[in-house]
């Protein structure tokens, strides 16, 4: 058997249980390893609250008397600890670190944020939110994935977008490069120490440039450096500060020494799962919202101690609100609009940010939406990463002036 084809083999044998096992890695450009264009050194870290997260009793209009008619026991009374931030509105009670750091003025408050003809189906307004796209269209790649495309030169930093995560999510995947996913740098750079990953990562590619062989070689050298250096970048800071044990708060910490240990990367994308609150929703609810606000005020502590909060903006969002009205299971149902929150220390304007929403102008029992979430996609990629937000979402739409 030819050299060449043995190797190939043997590579493809390789990639079968490294490129495309969602567990540690997902395919990476083609190119060499280039630092970001245009970077202004700020860092996005994206939080996806998957499931649909209940917005109106994550920000409770607690003197609204529609919202308690449609939520007799589900509502959540003022008596009952509600952590008020004005405007009749209110952090749920399990948000006590994130009414702290709203309290200092690193938070900022979107309401009813949607989009036209939302659709009610996980996956779908997922894809949505991750893609841009109108409900109606179905997009391969994702906002970051395509910021990515177009910021990156002709070649790029595989680890410029990061998803602390066992799979790499449509939001990080562009038509020319990807985001990398892993869950902790020690155990990716472990995985490429194996004595044959190592060997075959620094054989040179074939002299055929484009073949599957010289793509595969490349792949794979690419994948030993990024494993490398987010190994050795992630030891220069340990973090000091106190995470909740759970996955969110361990993916938090992660997120915090490789952004404190000085590391290239621009975008971070991080999961909290479990909102679909359909049965006895304020227990579950309760335990999810805190996580989400004790991880974010460890996480922000993190990075302010270390000078880096003032740099990196958060944005929180889900893929869709949940219905008005609880249903007969002390639960909500799937609904459209929600809100988001953006936090750190760059924010140009902090607190409530619009109004809240309309109770008594629903369409069919749901939320309408106020603010397309397109518009602070635009907002944080023109007017904080600098990059061409008509480009990358491919038409125009009305950014926030003077937020970020």
């Amino acid at each position: 058997m030819p050299t060449s084809r043995r190797d190939f083999l043997k590579a493809s044998v390789l990639a079968s249980s490294l490129l495309f096992v969602p567990k540690f890695l997902h395919a990476l450009d083609r190119q060499g390893l280039q630092p970001l264009r245009n970077s202004n050194g700020r860092r996005l870290v994206v939080v996806q609250l998957g499931g649909g997260n209940d917005g109106l009793n994550t920000i409770i209009p607690y003197r609204n008397d529609e919202y308690y008619k449609a939520r007799p026991t589900l509502g959540i009374r003022e008596q009952s600890g509600i952590l008020t931030l004005g405007q009749d509105l209110g952090f749920n009670p399990a948000m006590t670190q994130l009414k702290g750091l709203y309290d200092q003025g690193k938070v900022g408050i979107l309401n009813a944020v949607g989009y036209p003809n939302p659709d009610r189906s996980h996956f779908r307004s997922m894809d949505v939110w991750q893609s841009a796209s109108d409900s109606d269209k179905y997009v391969g790649t994702g906002w970051l994935g395509r910021y990515l495309d177009a910021t990156c030169s002709d070649g790029h930093l595989p680890y410029t977008g990061l998803e602390l995560d066992d799979t790499l999510s449509l939001a990080m995947k562009g038509n020319l490069r990807k985001g990398l996913s892993l869950k902790n740098p020690e155990k990716f750079h472990q995985l490429t120490q194996n004595r044959f990953i190592a060997q075959v990562s620094r054989e040179k590619a074939s002299a055929a440039s484009g073949s599957e062989l010289d793509y595969l070689y490349k792949t794979l050298a690419e994948t030993a450096s990024s494993a490398e250096y987010l190994y050795q970048t992630s030891k220069v800071y340990k973090s000091g500060v106190a995470y909740p044990n759970t996955e969110f708060g361990k993916s938090l910490k992660t997120t915090a020494e490789l952004i404190n240990s000085g590391i290239d990367s621009r975008v971070f994308y991080v999961s909290l799962t479990g909102f679909d609150t359909h049965v006895r929703q304020q227990e579950q609810q309760g335990r999810l919202l805190g996580d989400l606000s004790s991880g974010l005020g460890s996480f922000t502590e993190d990075l302010q101690k270390a000078g880096n909060l003032d740099d990196t903006l958060i944005l929180v969002f889900s893929e869709f609100g949940r219905r008005v009205s609880q249903n007969a299971s002390n639960g909500t149902d799937h609904g459209t609009a929600n809100n988001v929150l953006l936090l750190g220390g760059g924010l140009k304007q902090q607190g409530i940010l619009n109004a809240a929403p309309d109770l008594l102008n629903l369409d069919q029992g749901d939320l309408r939406y106020q603010l397309d979430f397109r518009s602070i996609y635009a907002t944080v990629l023109r007017d904080w990463l600098g990059a061409d937000d008509q480009l990358i979402l491919g038409r125009e739409f009305a950014r926030l002036p003077g937020l970020v």
